[in-house]
């Protein structure tokens, strides 16, 4: 049943609940992008995947996560978040199935792509549901303390996974996997629930399908769309491309470590990754100064990044990926940014905008890294180098397009933008 829609800027049990039970989609969804790294090897071992095939398994995921923004962004906004998520998410569960059986690697990227499918709407349902229903002011420590929650989830594909990898099989780690994120359906299906529509929402018109995909493609119109879509390509995917693919294979070929060693930094690194976002959400500058502040820690990022391709050191590349696991909570201000920069009646169109271009930006990093390793080793070059300065080239791109192109405009300019 509907619950009652709280009064204005009204916090209640309720709906931290529904929250809560909404990041346990998004963690399930965190544990599933990052599997890779420790499957690397494994997988490498078993079914001989040369690094551009790790990158292209570790992207399938990504490509379907990000493709399904546009449809998940509107079924959000015509249908709802619990309607949404509750369609979307068994896709999960049969894809883990899938991957847990898969006889060859096509079966395997097979189900990749629909737990990629299946997870699509995750947090953006969770940033779309903050934005409707807590007050406009807590949005990004709100949207932080979401991230960070959600994060737990990369806790799982550290040393526990690594242990149980070592200890059964990778295939293991797919049945674990679609056990955790049938619980995670069931909490949504009991906890989440639409707020009863007002007289006034009840009256209007709902848009079509295809006027809603006129309204999502009119947000690239709008020219400052251009610099949040391309710094949010390219930093997530900075991020996700060290913790969900590269850093299990850096440490054990560079360093030989082990599979739960590798683990162990992981853990670790998912820790700083959780505290990042809680501490960014709590000092977010506000719309003044945040965009300086995103161009400041993309460059930030870029530098780490050359740091561990140059220097052939375990602790040195160890304390500077925790580093750049911290400093990843930067990204709950371009969240921020894109909250600020569109009116309410687009923001889970913007949200899914944004959110498509970080997942399709993942999807693309991982392929384009996976084929610079491969370059690297048939040139006998050590890959992890090519790999990261190229990385941070990204980076610096990124951060130098999201500074010459044009900016949001303020609030009455972006109320004249959608009249017109």
């Amino acid at each position: 049943m509907p619950v009652q829609t709280p009064k204005a800027n009204a916090i209640t049990p309720t709906l931290w609940a529904m929250l809560l039970a909404l990041t346990s989609g998004f963690a399930l969804s965190n544990a599933y992008r990052t599997v890779a790294a420790i499957l690397a090897a494994p997988l490498s071992h078993e079914l001989g995947l040369s690094p551009q095939a790790l990158g292209i398994f570790a992207a399938s995921f990504h490509f379907m996560f990000g493709a399904m923004q546009l449809f998940m962004g509107i079924a959000l906004d015509l249908w709802g978040v619990r309607r949404t998520v509750l369609l979307a998410s068994p896709l999960t569960i049969v894809g883990a199935v899938i991957s847990a059986t898969a006889p060859g690697y096509g079966t395997l990227l097979l189900g990749q792509a629909l737990i990629g499918i299946g997870c699509s709407p995750a947090f953006l349902a969770c940033t779309v549901f903050i934005s409707r229903h807590f007050p406009a002011s807590r949005f990004a420590p709100i949207s932080g303390m979401a991230m960070a929650i959600g994060t737990l989830g990369m806790l799982f594909t550290g040393t526990p996974l690594a242990w149980l990898v070592q200890s059964t099989s990778w295939r293991m780690a797919y049945v674990v996997l679609a056990v955790m994120s049938l619980v995670a359906w069931l909490a949504i299906w009991r906890a989440v629930r639409e707020p009863v529509q007002t007289d006034h929402q009840a009256h209007l018109r709902k848009e079509t399908v295809s006027e809603a995909v006129a309204r999502f493609g009119s947000l690239f119109l709008m020219p400052h769309t251009w610099s949040i879509v391309v710094l949010g390509f390219i930093t997530y995917a900075a991020f996700i491309s060290l913790r969900g693919l590269w850093l299990g294979p850096l440490l054990i070929s560079r360093y030989d470590f082990s599979l739960v060693q590798s683990g162990n930094v992981a853990l670790v690194l998912s820790l700083m990754a959780l505290c990042g976002p809680m501490v960014f959400g709590r000092i977010d500058p506000g719309p003044q100064h945040r965009r300086r502040w995103l161009v400041v820690c993309t460059l930030m990022f870029a530098a780490l990044f050359a740091l561990i391709g140059f220097a052939h050191n375990a602790w040195t590349n160890i304390a500077a990926a925790l580093t750049i696991g911290f400093l990843s909570g930067f990204l709950i201000l371009q969240y921020a940014d894109v909250r600020s920069a569109y009116p309410a009646a687009l923001t889970g169109r913007a949200m899914a905008a944004f959110t498509m271009a970080m997942f399709l930006g993942v999807a693309a990093m991982q392929w384009f890294t996976g084929l610079v390793a491969s370059l690297a080793q048939a040139r006998a070059l050590e890959p992890f180098g090519p790999v990261m300065y190229s990385i941070a080239a990204l980076l610096v791109m990124a951060a130098l397009a999201f500074t010459l192109l044009p900016s949001p405009p303020k609030t009455d300019d972006k109320n004249a933008a959608l009249q017109r």
